[in-house]
């Protein structure tokens, strides 16, 4: 299985491709889409939905995630953070991919062991959860590290989805 992690921001979205064959992880493919600080907001989000297009058809996932939102002491830069994670959202979903949200902490719970590592940590263990991946920046470290905490939690999940809608039809 092909899995896209996203790692949303305004000025950069990280963005990573592994491959996933049961307990083995693969490096495929990781960068970061960036958008122009001098173009206004909506310009700046056709930047981020192009880019993450890109990236989808160039790597064909077959599912994705994305980080949830990490809530900021200046309310506006939540609020275009909030934007550029509506597109990392809606991009995939547009292509029929599933999407997963995970929170900060269960990233980097799955990655390094601990709900509070540094970003040292992360991407030291990223280097070592994916050998010979070569990051290209700190945003495809943590998009990567979404990838894969969603290859850690992907069977999980879809066994409760698929669990509940189960129930949902029963009389």
């Amino acid at each position: 299985m092909r899995l896209l992690g996203l790692d949303p921001g305004l000025r950069h979205t990280g963005w990573g491709i592994i491959e996933v064959e049961g307990n083995a992880l693969r490096h495929l493919a990781n960068g970061a889409v960036s958008s122009d600080g001098s173009f206004d907001l909506a310009r700046r989000l056709v930047q981020l939905f192009e880019g993450i297009q890109k990236v989808i058809v160039d790597w064909a996932p077959d599912e994705a995630a994305v980080e949830e939102t990490f809530v900021n002491k200046n309310p506006v830069s939540t609020l275009k953070l909030g934007q550029a994670r509506g597109i990392a959202l809606l991009v995939p979903s547009l292509h029929g991919l599933a999407v997963e949200e995970y929170a900060p902490n269960k990233i980097k719970k799955s990655v390094v062991g601990a709900g509070h590592a540094g970003k040292d940590q992360i991407h030291a263990m990223v280097g070592m959860l994916l050998p010979g991946c070569v990051i290209s920046n700190e945003h495809a470290a943590d998009a990567l590290a979404v990838a894969i905490c969603h290859a850690h939690y992907a069977g999980t999940n879809r066994s409760l989805k698929k669990a509940t809608m189960m129930a949902g039809r029963a009389p």
